[in-house]
């Protein structure tokens, strides 16, 4: 049986985030970016473009999406889906602001045994 744990890790402080831009954090071997919108809404999404890999926290942050800096794919900040004519997902996380600081959700699988 598989479940998964869930827990929230800091991120950095919201401030640090430009606006329209992201900042990279890394968890263990996973690299996250969080974006920050004009209107200052917070997103969290593997810092990897579904296409090629790209690094997502060097696009340009518009409309609730993000442009890939390689090959201007734009991905869904809402949802992590490929927008347009392409085709493809990265993970995304949840995000929850406390008193300034920026809060991630990083769920792991856990291996359940029954006897």
């Amino acid at each position: 049986m598989n479940a998964h744990s869930r827990y929230w890790f800091r991120a950095g402080y919201f401030d640090d985030i430009p606006q329209r831009g992201a900042i990279r954090v890394q968890h263990g071997q996973l690299r996250i970016a969080v974006f920050r919108t004009v209107n200052d809404d917070v997103f969290a999404l593997e810092d990897k473009c579904p296409h090629k890999g790209g690094p997502l926290s060097a696009g340009i942050v518009h409309n609730n999406c993000v442009t890939c800096p390689l090959h201007n794919w734009d991905i869904s900040l809402e949802t992590g889906e490929a927008l347009g004519a392409d085709d493809g997902r990265t993970s995304k996380f949840k995000v929850k602001l406390d008193d300034g600081v920026v809060m991630l959700c990083i769920e792991e699988p856990v291996h359940l045994t029954t006897l």
